[in-house]
């Protein structure tokens, strides 16, 4: 990185269930102000925009900022899947890091329906087409299941074929999201449940129930980034920065590895958090603090060996020793993660980081990380693209 990009401000309504949210212009807009109003700076500060959603038609992002201000500047409208928002938060801090521009903002939002995940076109090729390819080659592919359950119960089953884990270890993950989310008024199930509820819960696809499998959400966080020279001229004592950043997409393996957890981004997750590493001059170890993305508990679970959180093979022992938890090794989920504050596509990039800086600011509340310095985000979208980012507290 050339210079110094500082996270001004940050906002975040409160997630819902489909049917039960504002439209998406309403929702984006009033992130927009809740961040504008946390950096103290009036919208016409802002000299670029980038807008993450992925349901939605194309200028969405312009529909949604001219809600805050009709001031001219260039709106870039960002769809990566389920990275939709940290690729927008990616191209805000590269044009403030570049010298483009002095302050950016990056908006995510999603307006979803229920049910799970579909694709939209039926007259053209699917963007997953590829991927559809490799799970049927791998596990087969069943129509009448949610698709994404299945790419991501199918990585848990070839993590489980090569370690021999327990069956309940994923669902454990689902117990400790909840925990989390019980202290977040942001998220949509604050209701904690056990271990047997979890399992009880009727089967979308082995090891997956549904208690596993992230809920479709509408919501809406914005963040805004400006440079060092920025904040000085305008008063500005922003707490936090980004000290390190990566986004990859995939590469030969996804496809060629025979294993679903390359075809879910395995690989793109580690070598983004590998870069990041390196970059910041730190290792795992350092960090005290994680928002990563558990569409899945699946997904999690290969996650903390993707970032190198814990060696690989030993994810089933960093669950049942605690250490993915408060008094652990490393606090990951505090906000309730995916599974439990919810999964706006668009928005879920820019939630993780609104409760990271939180977090490095000390102004998470009950789910405050004791002493929290260092805070790594991991937002991936199948297609692909995975965004690992590193935040520091002053």
């Amino acid at each position: 990185m050339n210079r110094k990009v500082w996270v001004a401000g940050v906002g975040m309504i409160p997630f819902s269930k489909p049917g039960a949210s504002e439209a998406y212009t309403v929702m984006g807009a009033r992130a927009t102000r809740e961040a504008l109003r946390d950096a103290g700076l009036p919208y016409g500060a802002i000299q670029q925009a980038y807008a993450g959603y992925v349901y939605g038609d194309s200028t969405a992002g312009q529909a949604v900022l001219y809600g805050v201000g009709l001031s001219g500047i260039p709106v870039f409208n960002v769809n990566n899947n389920c990275a939709s928002g940290s690729s927008a938060l990616f191209l805000a801090r590269q044009a403030v890091e570049s010298g483009a521009v002095e302050c950016a903002l990056a908006v995510g939002f999603e307006q979803m329906v229920p049910g799970a995940l579909k694709g939209v076109y039926d007259d053209r090729p699917s963007p997953l087409q590829d991927f559809v390819v490799a799970m049927s080659d791998m596990q087969g592919y069943d129509t009448a299941k949610p698709r994404a359950a299945q790419f991501f119960g199918g990585a848990g089953r070839d993590y489980m074929k090569e370690h021999g884990i327990r069956g309940d270890t994923f669902a454990r993950i689902s117990v400790k999201a909840r925990q989390h989310a019980a202290r977040n008024p942001f998220a949509v199930f604050r209701q904690t449940v056990t271990l047997d509820e979890v399992l009880a819960a009727p089967m979308i696809f082995d090891p997956l129930t549904r208690l596993q499998c992230c809920p479709p959400t509408c919501g809406a966080a914005a963040a805004i980034l400006c440079s060092d020279e920025f904040a000085r001229r305008h008063g500005l004592s922003p707490a936090v920065s980004i000290v390190a950043q990566a986004m990859t997409t995939d590469t030969p393996s996804t496809f060629g590895a025979g294993d679903m957890r390359k075809v879910v981004g395995y690989d793109m997750t580690r070598a983004a958090a590998d870069q990041v590493y390196e970059a910041a001059g730190i290792g795992p170890d350092d960090v005290d603090v994680v928002e990563l993305h558990d569409c899945f508990t699946a997904n999690e679970l290969i996650t903390y060996e993707g970032l190198r959180l814990t060696p690989e093979g030993s994810a089933e022992k960093f669950i049942l020793e605690g250490d993915n938890t408060y008094g652990g090794k490393v606090v990951t989920n505090p906000s309730g993660g995916l599974l439990s504050k919810g999964h706006p596509l668009g928005a879920t990039g820019l939630a993780q980081c609104t409760e990271l800086v939180w977090q490095l600011r000390g102004q998470a509340d009950l789910r405050q990380v004791e002493g929290a310095r260092l805070a790594l985000q991991h937002n991936l979208g199948l297609g692909g693209a995975c965004v690992v980012t590193l935040y520091q507290a002053g």
